[in-house]
């Protein structure tokens, strides 16, 4: 493989990294008010929130990546591909994001909330000081395993011209033929990739909890 193969690969890597943190962050924006939003005495929040999430936690990241990249232009919004791959993955993973933050709530033990109640907290209060807190060290585990499947759902925005890690290998595989070799490949760089995510995520945990 030649210096400039190896560095269409790098730079398909990078764009993948970019693409995993940034549909992550985005996802993460939105779960925190959806997971909320389901768990409100608002009927009208939890209303929004099951909306968000029964349809973009249905809709699939390869349809929302055409919609973006395809469709909006024939409305007049020209939208950037790398910007529409982020949009499309975190709209997708937000929903189920905003299921885990619901989860963890609602697995906070129910005296804990009685606690915050007799020491006089207003139900926000008691959310932020009590709940919240509790509840982010349940979520970090299966955040952690949200980040492996957007990580792996980058390949799907290949199909919309977005240079990364599976658009450049295939790039590479048809102009050598080499399919094994390519392919190959790329399997590892994913698994490195994944393995550097995870190891994230764990000393996160640790640290979250030793705090």
């Amino acid at each position: 493989m030649s210096s400039a193969q190896v560095g269409l690969l790098l730079y398909g890597a990078w764009k993948t990294i970019l693409l995993t943190l940034g549909g992550m962050a985005l996802a993460l924006i939105i779960a925190f008010p959806v997971g909320l939003a389901r768990v409100s005495r608002n009927k009208f929040l939890r209303v929004i929130g099951f909306t968000y999430v029964e349809l973009f936690r249905g809709a699939a990241v390869l349809v929302l990546a055409f919609w973006f990249v395809y469709a909006l232009p024939s409305l007049g919004w020209q939208m950037d591909p790398t910007f529409a791959g982020i949009l499309a993955l975190g709209l997708n993973m937000g929903a189920y994001s905003g299921e885990v933050v619901r989860g963890a709530i609602q697995a906070v033990p129910p005296g804990q909330v009685e606690a915050a109640t007799a020491l006089n907290f207003t139900p926000s209060q008691g959310m932020r000081r009590v709940v919240l807190p509790q509840a982010v060290r349940a979520m970090i585990p299966s955040f952690g395993n949200n980040v492996i499947e957007q990580l792996k759902a980058t390949a799907v925005v290949a199909v919309v011209s977005i240079p990364e890690l599976t658009f450049n290998g295939q790039l590479i595989w048809s102009g050598n033929g080499r399919a094994a070799a390519v392919f190959g490949g790329l399997l590892i760089g994913y698994g490195i990739m994944a393995l550097i995510f995870m190891t994230g995520v764990r000393l996160l945990e640790r640290k979250v909890a030793w705090t």
